[in-house]
């Protein structure tokens, strides 16, 4: 019995999207309104023909009463015209408005969100759940204000006309307003979890369309069927149920008015019978009737559209509720000049409570050093990097940049000053160009080139089709692997960053395309203070200086012969190294 209080605390919020749209609704409201006033004097013009042209013969007062009545038709259908055009509007500016927040949220949001939700529920949320508040919002609000307006106006005349006979009309109404309450308690959560089933048919979807690859070279296409399948199920059977309670209800729903209408055929018939009411009135109040029986019918469509937005709505606001984790501070200023000296002191993290990645990190890298970050998988190579940009925030020290603590920083001066090569650079389906001046707001063509260059790019590039205009496809996928991380390294100097981050940026290239990229990174560290997290022997000896992570911790720091001649764990890893490049170059020379 919880339920009804966070459901009317979404419905509220949602009605807040209509702010911006409050004349457009009234404006919507009050023609609904005057069209359904129309036809109520259409209505009543019609029993006056019966009673005051039909009966009398008078065929004046005929074609007075029909042309009265075409007019008003008429006027009916140009309010109804201009209803539409207004509230179509609106409900494309409720999508415009809430598309538009729920997006600039999500990129707002910190990695730390990403890692725990899957982007096909991100997906649901913006597409389906919005569709259902859009329509909502835009279109059922304005049906369900016109239908109580009607009600009221049509409640009104019939008392007008015969008091006795409008009790007997309406002596059903408390009936409908139960069954649609107790429609709108059962069916909310019911269409909460048909929106969170479709969520993660949309999940399965999106995963088997971006890893197409992957299914397809380990042949799991019907294991990859059966489970969009199973998931097809749960939506199946989650559709069922809400289908099954509305038809229950909404048979209910449409039956109680006829019950209304057999009233008034009984007790006015009666009356017309005895003489108390004349035939035009009593034809009057029947259509009357019919017109009160469809917006009481329409009750339970328009809870069941409602209780599917607020549905939708929860799970926007889910998202939207989301808290900042990493953002700027309340006087937050930009980095000013400096060389890029980094320094990590009594840094603790972890990505959640009692699971700590980093404890007690204490390092400094000078400025213009090239650092190598080594250690086994896990160790928390990665993790430490991703502290300089302030991908995620220390739970204890502080890292700093030339003096500076990252979290006083702007996070857009910050990373605009940082460099980042990952293992797996993301490239979008754009041209060459746009996706090396990427990071640029303003950039010349002379920039992109020269970083291109200093990428080891510019030529492979020139033997594109369209040269840097060319399109490459969606993730880079008709490029190979070296050329998308020469890209890579291109949009990550075309900013001129003080510090740049190689994340194992050769891991997944052969040995001769890894030279053609360790000649870019020379090109590119020139200058710059580098961290390089790398298992190759060969990317290692780019390096100054090399700090070896094992288990969270720093367990050694020094050159290649030191580290080799005094530390067990890099030793380890040296010689690990060894033996893969010496299989390597067995398998090179039988090949």
């Amino acid at each position: 019995m919880s339920e009804p209080v966070p459901y009317r605390r979404t419905f509220v919020r949602l009605l807040g999207f209509l702010r911006p749209f409050r004349t457009s609704l009234i404006v919507s409201i009050v023609l609904a309104a005057g069209s359904q006033l129309a036809q109520i004097a259409i209505l009543l013009l019609t029993g006056r023909v019966i009673d005051e042209a039909i009966r009398p013969r008078d065929r004046g007062a005929l074609t007075l009463f029909v042309g009265a009545i075409l007019v008003l038709g008429l006027v009916k259908a140009l309010l109804m015209v201009g209803r539409r055009f207004i509230s179509g509007r609106q409900a494309l500016g409720v999508e415009f408005d809430l598309r538009g927040v729920l997006y600039a949220h999500l990129l707002r949001l910190s990695f730390g969100f990403y890692d725990r939700h899957q982007t096909g529920q991100l997906m649901s949320r913006a597409t389906i759940d919005l569709q259902a508040v859009r329509f909502f919002l835009g279109y059922s609000l304005i049906f369900f204000a016109q239908h109580v307006l009607t009600i009221v106006g049509v409640t009104a005349v019939m008392f007008w006309l015969e008091w006795r006979l409008a009790l007997a009309a309406l002596a059903i109404t408390p009936l409908i307003v139960l069954l649609a309450y107790r429609y709108s308690h059962v069916s909310h959560p019911v269409l909460r979890e048909v929106q969170q089933r479709l969520a993660d048919v949309t999940t399965v979807a999106e995963e088997n369309v971006v890893g197409v690859h992957v299914v397809k070279s380990f042949a799991q296409e019907r294991q990859e069927q059966e489970k969009f399948e199973r998931r097809s199920d749960a939506v199946f059977a989650a559709s069922v149920h809400a289908n099954r309670q509305r038809a229950l209800y909404v048979p209910l729903l449409a039956f109680v008015p006829l019950l209304a209408q057999a009233a008034v055929l009984l007790v006015g018939g009666r009356m017309v019978v005895s003489g108390s009411l004349s035939v035009g009135d009593f034809f009057t109040f029947n259509l009357l009737v019919v017109l009160l029986v469809l917006p009481l019918r329409q009750l339970g469509i328009l809870i069941g559209q409602g209780q599917r937005a607020t549905a939708s709505g929860e799970r926007i606001f889910e998202v939207l509720d989301e808290v900042e984790e990493v953002r700027d501070r309340p006087g937050a200023r930009p980095l000013s000049g400096g060389e890029g000296r980094i320094r990590f002191e009594g840094v603790d993290f972890g990505y959640g409570p009692g699971r700590p990645v980093l404890e007690g990190i204490d390092l400094e890298l000078a400025a213009g050093r090239t650092v190598a970050l080594i250690g086994h998988t896990g160790s928390g190579k990665t993790t430490l990097a991703s502290l300089v940009p302030r991908f995620y925030d220390v739970t204890a020290g502080r890292v700093t940049v030339d003096g500076v603590d990252v979290r006083d920083l702007r996070l857009q001066s910050l990373r605009g000053s940082i460099g980042i090569v990952a293992q797996d650079p993301f490239l979008f389906s754009a041209t060459v160009r746009e996706n090396i001046a990427f990071g640029a707001l303003e950039i010349t063509d002379d920039e992109v080139e020269q970083a291109a260059r200093l990428a080891q790019a510019h030529a492979f590039i020139e033997e594109l089709p369209e040269g840097y205009e060319t399109v490459i496809g969606e993730r880079g996928i008709t490029l190979s692997g070296g050329q998308r991380q020469r890209l890579a390294i291109a949009r990550a100097l075309i900013v001129n960053p003080r510090i740049l981050i190689l994340d194992d940026a050769t891991a997944s290239v052969d040995a001769t395309t890894e030279a053609r990229i360790r000649v870019g990174f020379r090109e590119a560290m020139q200058g710059r203070t580098t961290l390089i997290i790398a298992h190759r022997l060969s990317t290692i000896a780019l390096a100054d200086e090399l700090v070896v992570l094992d288990r969270g911790r720093i367990a050694g720091r020094g050159t290649h012969e030191e580290l080799l001649a005094t530390n067990a764990v890099y030793r380890e890893i040296h010689d690990h190294g060894l033996l893969e490049q010496e299989l390597a170059e067995r398998l090179e020379a039988t090949a």
